[in-house]
């Protein structure tokens, strides 16, 4: 029986995410499996894969052939390098613990640089989030200032229209003393 690792979609439309499956090569893409061996969420940022390493290693041995994606998810997660170092001990170039102290310098620099990259993320939504404070800020004082504007010149208006009815009154209350003696 030819076996392939491959991706079975599940999730609902524009929202997937995957199994990592061995299957028989005739059977659908959705269908019978042999064996889950994990599961890839590409939602997610960086893309979160969760494998069972020495399962994934053994059917790569065993020569099930992954599908392209399939293959860059588990050289990704390092089951190709193991893979290449195993046949290094398999053929005396060095041994099992050389072996093991490789793929642990690996996997330390890979967490390393995953790390760095979402630290890196984070800095930048957080001095994106100052950014469009600081832009809402600067927002807020332009239409406090012309609100303030606005009112000023209300109140100007306001005193003006006060003024030219003070002396309205003034000018009336003159006209009225300068009739008064008239008639008497």
């Amino acid at each position: 029986m030819a076996t392939k690792i491959r991706l079975q979609r599940h999730g609902r439309k524009g929202y997937a995410f995957y199994s990592i499956v061995i299957a028989d090569v005739r059977a659908p893409r959705d269908g019978k499996f042999t064996e889950k061996i994990g599961t890839y969420n590409p939602n997610t940022n960086p893309a979160t894969v969760d494998l069972k390493f020495d399962r994934a290693l053994y059917w790569v041995e065993c020569g099930a052939q992954p599908t392209d994606t399939a293959r860059n998810i588990l050289s990704k997660e390092g089951v190709y390098l193991m893979k290449h170092l195993r046949g290094g001990v398999k053929k005396g170039a060095f041994d099992e613990a050389t072996c093991e102290a490789k793929f642990n310098a690996w996997k330390a620099d890979k967490q390393k640089g995953i790390a760095a990259l979402e630290a890196k993320l984070a800095a930048d939504k957080k001095a994106a989030d100052a950014a469009r404070i600081e832009a809402e800020k600067k927002t807020n004082e332009e239409i406090a200032r012309k609100v303030a504007d606005k009112k000023a010149a209300e109140a100007a208006a306001k005193a003006e229209a006060e003024a030219a009815q003070a002396a309205e009154a003034e000018q009336a209350a003159e006209g009225e003393t300068t009739e008064t003696p008239a008639e008497a």
